[in-house]
């Protein structure tokens, strides 16, 4: 187990990435992209991102499992309906949205390419160790859920 494994909470994650993307556009100003109606897609984006944060959360409520991701160990049931229909980490794509509403708002080529890195720490130091906590609490049943629904999208 590495270090960094379900160390940071992903919110944590969330504005930390947040605030290096401001820090990489304000770096290169000249790599500004111009994006008619930035203002009101980033809105848009981000309020979707939002809807799906909010559901996933209400989803595992409903369930009566643990929404904590720091320790998917405690997790008591596998929630498979709503929004974990169409994805098995809803809320981390809600996160990845509110990012891509930042890099429209911020119209900046860096600071959309740090998209990719918050997709491959999310998965590298959350989502698979969450995966393997799943799979060794509910085996065949969790793989079967694998099998049918996307990591992300």
């Amino acid at each position: 187990m590495s270090v960094l494994e379900l160390k940071i909470p992903p919110a944590v994650v969330l504005v930390f990435m947040g605030v290096i993307m401001w820090f990489v556009a304000d770096l290169a100003p000249e790599l500004v992209l111009v994006i008619p109606g930035r203002i009101i897609m980033a809105s848009a984006v981000s309020l979707v991102g939002i809807v799906l944060i909010l559901a996933g959360a209400v989803a595992f409520r409903v369930a009566k499992t643990t929404v904590n991701p720091m320790q998917p160990g405690k997790t008591s049931s596998i929630v498979t309906r709503g929004v974990y229909k169409i994805s098995r980490n809803p809320m981390y794509v809600g996160f990845l949205l509110i990012l891509l509403s930042w890099a429209v708002f911020l119209s900046n080529i860096f600071s959309f390419a740090m998209l990719p890195v918050f997709v491959w720490y999310m998965n590298r130091f959350q989502i698979i160790p969450e995966e393997q906590a799943l799979l060794a609490k509910f085996g065949t049943e969790y793989i079967t859920y694998t099998k049918s629904v996307r990591r992300w999208l």
